[in-house]
């Protein structure tokens, strides 16, 4: 019955989507991809926002559920019915009367089960698809036969594009710029080297100088389209990965003629995603990176190569847990990831039952064992590192959303009274969980 009755929601909200879309008409922007989709639909809308009336997907609302709630402009009911008929009755609104609507809709689009990109291609036609990566395992190939038919649905949306529509693609994704020969869409591509559109280069990672020594304080990298280039600065994170959004960001805002002067600056106050490779003060004068939102061989494999190339810290720790919906992949990724873990940390926690591969691996590859500590649960996790953790320590954190590895960062941060403010997962919903 619950199941009958979730269907009936969801086939009530797209219709009533479809139906604000044709009423409305707003310029529809579609990010899908296996890495990176909320990151670049941040960066997005940080830059079109100052001219445009702009709403995007809110966290990370790319289902079958997630798309319509964004269009229709509501939350998550959860399991409050009454929630959910609110949210219809306000589709309904939408489409019986005339009310002020977006101008642009910047929808993240996701593939957690084959189909489902396939059946919102029959009512979501977007001007612009974003394409974000893929990498060697995709993270939910779990529910699919193959990689390949992963990567088929994610460019479903591709077919029901309007006619004057723009690909935009990353160019260093092998499987991502494919596209650009399969469709006959417009395209421009992104990326790190100069064969791209729109490239960026000269990456480097900032740091403060304070009475404990040297720390990160964010990223720094060149931006060159064209006859332009400018200097990005992005606060608050490292990695090298968030080019890729900034970049996606610069593709789409020179589609609407802005400068790059323009964008650079509207990105200098862009917020990046809670638990994307945050840097947070940790407890003694520590520093976190917390990538705690969720885990994927690609991202692990850029979190753990970032924290090898942190300068001044006196101890690297990597805090690691489970990656999920990997299948029959997930032996293999986890054993991978432990080599590249013993390279870069000095000390590795790994959490839950899949990351022993992680522990594996990282032993196969040379690490002591005395290095490598293994917990059944975050919570574990959190308390012994707690006593464990010195001055000038870089911990990074990171795991599938399931993992809650979140928990792990608020018992190291330095002030969790401010948690709900730094950390992801922290409403009433999560916390019931």
């Amino acid at each position: 019955m619950k199941q009958f009755i979730k269907s009936i929601i969801i086939s009530g909200l797209q219709w009533e989507a479809g139906k604000i879309l044709e009423k409305y008409k707003p310029k529809i922007i579609a990010i899908t991809g296996s890495v990176g989709k909320t990151s670049a639909k941040d960066a997005i809308f940080s830059v079109l926002a100052d001219s445009f009336y702009v709403r995007k997907s809110e966290k990370s609302f790319n289902s079958q559920i997630g798309v319509p709630l964004t269009i229709i402009g509501c939350q998550n009911g959860w399991n409050n019915p009454l929630v959910w008929a609110k949210n219809l009755i306000k589709g309904l609104a939408l489409i019986v009367l005339n009310m002020k609507y977006p101008d642009w809709l910047i929808l993240e689009v996701g593939a957690d089960s084959p189909g489902g990109i396939k059946k919102m291609a029959e009512w979501l036609s977007p001007d612009i698809l974003v394409m974000t990566r893929f990498g060697k395992t995709p993270v939910h190939i779990e529910f699919f036969a193959s990689v390949e038919e992963l990567i088929e649905e994610d460019g479903a949306l591709i077919g029901s594009m309007k006619r004057n529509g723009l690909l935009v693609l990353n160019s260093d994704d092998d499987d991502v710029s494919a596209f650009k020969s399969k469709s006959p869409q417009r395209s421009i591509t992104y990326g790190t080297n100069g064969g791209a559109d729109v490239f960026a280069s000269n990456y480097r990672v900032m740091y403060g100088i304070d009475k404990s020594g040297k720390f990160p304080t964010g990223i720094q990298f060149n931006v060159n389209c064209g006859d332009e280039s400018e200097q990005f600065v992005l606060r608050g994170v490292v990695g090298s990965h968030h080019i890729y959004p900034a970049l996606s960001a610069v593709a789409v805002g020179i589609t609407q003629q802005f400068p790059i002067s323009q964008i650079a600056k509207s990105l200098r106050s862009h917020v990046t995603p809670l638990g994307r490779m945050k840097i947070i003060k940790g407890i003694k004068n520590s520093i976190i990176i917390d990538d705690s939102y969720n885990s994927s061989p690609v991202a692990l494999d850029e979190a753990l190569k970032t924290l090898q190339t942190i300068e001044g810290a006196r101890r690297k720790i990597a805090v690691i847990g489970d990656m999920m919906e990997l299948g029959g992949h997930s032996m293999m990724a986890h054993k991978e990831a432990g080599a590249i873990a013993s390279r870069s940390c000095h000390l590795l926690a790994v959490v839950g039952t899949r990351s022993r591969g992680i522990a594996e691996g990282a032993l196969q590859s040379g690490m002591r064992e005395k290095d490598v500590l293994q917990f059944d649960t975050s919570k574990e996790a959190g308390d012994y590192l707690e006593s464990l953790i010195s001055e000038r320590d870089v911990i990074l954190v990171k795991g599938s959303q399931s993992m809650r590895m979140e928990k792990v960062v608020e018992e190291i941060m330095a002030n969790p009274e401010n948690k709900e403010n730094l950390l992801v997962r922290q409403e009433a919903e999560w916390q019931a969980r």
